[in-house]
């Protein structure tokens, strides 16, 4: 399998369905889910304080948080960041710990300690280890940072609780992996590993909306 634009539709149906082929769980889940549209965000400054803002919240809740600090700044940048009160930041929703992170990354982007474009064209070894240098971008938020927001395919957040959860879920399994153990799990979906983790995202949201009665 070669490299693919996550952003189109056919070549993402494609991946999906050569995953599905080799693997029963992905083909469980496309069974359930069909293909999910690849989640797409800024490349940029914007888009990593983004994902830092919606950590650990619901989407409807982080959503509106993200919608009041937007309002706040007028435009998402480092040294809007920066030069913003912390207080009307907290104001917005934001904790104290997540408004750390995101000043931390804006003094790094600022000092050009962190280059997203460099970062952008990196692999994706490299692009994590930039990104994990900075205080505030742990494993979690440089992987998905690299999937969401500049579309890298192999990238697996093998920490994520969510597709640890679809993964047991689907096989049955008593306990959810452990994140190292799940990481060598992922080594299955290679070299698509963030499309299978695509799946298993859309797989645990259908089933929790089923739940609600949503479905």
């Amino acid at each position: 399998m070669s490299a693919i634009d996550v952003t189109d539709p056919k070549a993402l149906r494609k991946a999906v369905k050569a995953l599905a082929r080799r693997c029963p769980i992905i083909e469980t889940a496309h069974a359930r889910v069909g293909v999910p549209e690849w989640r797409t965000r800024q490349g940029d400054y914007a888009g990593l304080a983004r994902i830092i803002a919606y950590q650990q919240l619901s989407t409807k809740a982080a959503g509106t948080i993200w919608g009041r600090v937007d309002v706040l700044l007028g435009k998402v940048t480092p040294k809007g960041v920066l030069a913003a009160d912390i207080d009307a930041l907290r104001a917005c929703g934001l904790s104290r710990p997540k408004i750390a992170h995101i000043r931390s990354i804006a003094e790094a982007v600022e000092s050009g300690a962190l280059n997203l474009k460099r970062v952008a064209k990196a692999s994706d070894e490299d692009a994590q280890a930039e990104l994990v240098a900075v205080k505030g971008i742990g494993p979690w938020t440089a992987d998905v940072y690299l999937m969401f927001c500049l579309g890298r395919w192999d990238v697996f957040p093998h920490a994520d609780i969510g597709l640890s959860e679809a993964y047991r879920m689907i096989t049955g399994e008593r306990k959810r992996h452990a994140p190292k153990t799940f990481l060598k799990t992922g080594e299955r979906w290679r070299p698509y590993r963030g499309v299978a983790a695509h799946m298993l995202w859309s797989y645990i949201n259908a089933v929790r909306e089923e739940k609600r009665g949503g479905a």
